[in-house]
């Protein structure tokens, strides 16, 4: 045999060995694809070649001589969780007002590696964060790059903010501290200040523009529900942001600034505290999504009422009401058919326990199915990832975990996910 012929049976092997080596079998004990209304799959065997899923069949398959099998037989499989509200750079305590005078861009990130890794390990296998200093949009690039471990991240990079508004970190500071902040770090006021903050965020590499519509509850600015920005700068800020091809996440508690950033164009409202019907029904006509955090409300309330002096006065008495608010609001927003995503401002409370908002969800009176679904089906589709992730089928990409007892019966089973695959990597096992 020639040396040619050699060097190409050589590489034959190779590739050969190469298929089988990235070919993945998982038998799954019940199979929830997410695709909506269809009942749960028994014993049935997922394929995954490479980082996608090539095909689903009944039974446990036998694998090829060589070909990984994960034994998930006495376990729930379901997409990988998203989770379309979070802050990777950071997370509240009581020294939560003091870190940007002593933590430097370094310090953040090396920490919110850890928090990454921390939600990915609770079967969050996308995130979107919605705000930061912008060590965000790196942090997202060491994940793509495969530098650290984490979700797949969509970032706002820094949130947009009138000067003293929710975004506005300088509030509440002595006034020579600081330079006073401009559009380069988000804080604009006016349609040419803010097309400009748009423009720049998304030169850093920003996928979604965030705005603070209103107050905010964690910010040292005593108004938390009055409306910050104007008809004209919403307006502004949407279009410049449809024209750069990304969507605009609005952040309102009040129900005036939720009613303008509505009417904007704004694809999703956070929070949405005290929302009115009238509203509501205005995110209906104008398909605008709801993404609630009630795990945030009800950590914050827990910590106002019984962690004296866990909050500057200021904020304890603007957060100690939020949690049971944003419940009923969102159960009220669930029964006039608002489309909801699941989102839960991990940041606010300890990343890694974003689970916790499923039972929270469940306490507000939405069926299991449905929450599942805002979680994995519903969030991709806002998020405009349908064709990559949110349902269990050939050709979508492989992130996908494992829970013990059916979630469909008991939504609890997602506080403690067993098995984590994202992009086809294990992650957790």
């Amino acid at each position: 045999m020639n040396t040619i012929r050699k060097y190409l049976l050589f590489l034959c092997l190779l590739a050969w060995v190469g298929a089988h080596a990235q070919t993945t079998y998982l038998h799954c004990g019940t199979l929830l694809t997410m695709l909506g209304g269809e009942d749960p799959q028994t014993a049935v065997t997922l394929v995954v070649v490479q980082n996608k899923i090539q095909r689903i069949e009944k039974g446990y398959l036998p694998a090829p001589a060589g070909t990984q099998v994960i034994d998930l037989k006495d376990k729930t499989v379901l997409p990988g969780l998203i989770d379309c509200h979070v802050h990777l750079e950071w997370e509240q305590s009581r020294n939560s007002y003091n870190e940007q005078y002593v933590f430097n861009d370094a310090d953040v990130a090396f920490r919110a590696a850890v928090y990454a890794k921390r939600t990915l390990e609770a079967g969050f296998t996308t995130v979107r964060d919605l705000g930061g200093n912008g060590i965000n949009i790196s942090l997202r690039n060491a994940i793509n790059n495969g530098w650290t471990v984490g979700p797949r991240i969509l970032t706002a990079g820094h949130v947009l903010s009138v000067t003293g508004g929710h975004g506005d970190q300088t509030t509440g500071t002595r006034w020579d501290l600081f330079d006073p902040p401009g559009p380069e770090i988000g804080i604009a006021d006016g349609p040419d200040a803010c097309r400009l903050a748009v423009r720049t965020q998304v030169k850093h590499g920003a996928d979604w523009i965030k705005v603070c519509a209103t107050g905010g509850v964690l910010s040292l600015a005593r108004d938390g529900r009055l409306p910050h920005y104007a008809e004209d700068e919403l307006v502004t800020i949407v279009k410049t942001a449809r024209d750069l091809g990304i969507d605009v996440a609005a952040h309102a508690h009040g129900d005036e600034g939720m009613r303008r950033a509505v009417k904007a164009g704004v694809r999703t409202i956070e929070h949405g505290t005290f929302m009115s019907d009238s509203t509501m029904d205005l995110m209906v006509k104008q398909e605008a999504w709801y993404v609630p955090t009630l795990t945030a409300g009800w950590a914050v309330s827990d910590s106002a009422k019984f962690a004296k002096g866990f909050f500057p006065e200021v904020v304890r008495k603007k957060a100690e009401d939020i949690g049971p608010k944003i419940q009923e609001t969102l159960s009220r927003a669930y029964k006039k058919g608002v489309k909801i995503a699941f989102g839960t401002d991990a940041g606010v409370y300890p990343h890694g326990q974003n689970g916790l908002e499923f039972k929270f969800m469940a306490d507000a009176g939405i069926r299991n199915r449905d929450i599942l679904a805002f979680a994995t089906r519903e969030a991709a589709v806002m998020l405009r990832l349908q064709h990559k992730v949110g349902t269990l089928e050939p050709g979508k990409l492989a992130d996908l975990i494992a829970v013990k007892g059916n979630p469909y019966d008991d939504i609890k089973a997602m506080q403690k996910v067993l098995f984590v695959m994202k992009d086809g990597i294990i992650y957790l096992d």
